[in-house]
């Protein structure tokens, strides 16, 4: 047991009444011979009136009694909000059907209204979405051991083919056929040239630039594109397609200039929407990885925002370089720190 005092971190969290500080500690009133947790929205004590505990069972050894207000001595309502949307994705994950709204919420115990807007809020996408997203990634396993193109989709969930067709171009950029077979049948240019950040790639397929990779071995940034699609149709770049990747290199020598080629940007509904707010960032401009779950709607979900981030394919196009935490670090970035630092020193300048 200590004494709160206006330096502890601890005190900052319980003026802030910060809910992300419940379950790290609980503080008595000595005046009223209650424990709270941080977050509680009772009228504040005076810190010399205030005791700190690690744990509620040392507040209630010292003779402190249960807020009944914030309740401490039960669960979270944040750790329950998580473990009903938990058992939402579970119940979604184990469905051949998605559920409807109304099946998912009567089974949270809330209103569909509720329900959707906490499940967005933790998970960064709605619960549509989320199926969705989880069909696809069953029907990739399905078609890479099923027997045949049929067996999967309805091993996926898809109780028709036309249901599956309907979704299929923007699951696996190819028919289902082709992406069972590592990508034959699907033709891609590509080149491998040089820029100031030192070895880059470019791909396109028929829908547009698919790869913008940057690296320091050539050799290497082939290899990341043939292991994304083992049996596709590779072609070195031709005179046409080096003017392609001329207009790609200049646009990382120079980002405010903009790139206007279509993109063929693949990814789940959760990326593209992280990756379209990136692209929103101007040339010269960051923004916090908070800022971006905020900006899409999804304020809780900042470590899927990191996730997608670093599943980007298009460096620059897509500037996930512009994304830095809060405190301003440019943290992680897939081609190398050095190169996030230079890019934005090169867009402030």
């Amino acid at each position: 047991m200590t004494p709160a005092t206006i330096n502890d971190p601890r005190w900052t969290a319980i003026v802030a009444r910060d809910k992300a500080a419940d379950g790290r500690f609980v503080y008595g009133v000595r005046t009223t011979g209650v424990y709270c947790r941080p977050s509680c929205p009772s009228r504040r004590a005076r810190p010399e009136n205030v005791r700190l505990f690690d744990t509620r069972e040392a507040a209630e050894r010292a003779g402190f009694r249960a807020c009944r207000r914030c309740r401490p001595d039960a669960q979270s309502p944040a750790a329950e909000q998580a473990a009903r949307i938990a058992a939402a994705c579970r119940q979604i994950e184990a469905a051949d059907e998605a559920p409807s709204l109304a099946a998912l919420a009567a089974a949270a115990g809330v209103s569909p209204f509720h329900f959707h807007r906490t499940f967005k809020a933790v998970t960064g996408v709605t619960p549509k979405q989320y199926a969705a997203a989880r069909r696809s990634e069953r029907l990739r396993r399905e078609l890479a051991r099923s027997g045949s193109v049929t067996e999967a989709i309805y091993g996926a969930g898809y109780n028709s083919n036309g249901r599956y067709y309907a979704d299929a171009d923007g699951m696996l950029g190819m028919t289902a056929s082709d992406y069972r077979a590592g990508g034959t049948h699907t033709a891609m240019h590509f080149a491998v040239g040089e820029c100031s950040l030192g070895a880059i790639l470019v791909a396109a397929s028929a829908r547009g630039i698919c790869a913008i990779l940057l690296g320091d071995d050539p050799a290497a940034l082939t290899r990341e594109l043939q292991d994304q699609f083992p049996k596709a149709e590779l072609i070195g770049g031709d005179a046409d397609f080096e003017r392609v990747v001329a207009r790609v290199v200049g646009f990382v020598e120079a980002p405010a200039l903009g790139l206007d080629l279509p993109l063929d940007v693949r990814g789940t509904t959760f990326q593209r929407r992280v990756w379209q707010a990136l692209r929103d960032i101007p040339p010269g401009a960051t923004a916090s990885y908070r800022e971006i779950a905020e900006r899409i709607g999804a304020p809780k979900a900042v470590r899927a925002v990191g996730q997608a981030c670093g599943a980007n394919h298009l460096a620059v196009a897509i500037p996930c370089h512009r994304v830095v935490r809060t405190d301003g670090d440019l943290s992680g970035y897939r081609w190398g720190i050095e190169r996030k630092r230079r890019l934005l020193a090169r867009e402030a300048s």
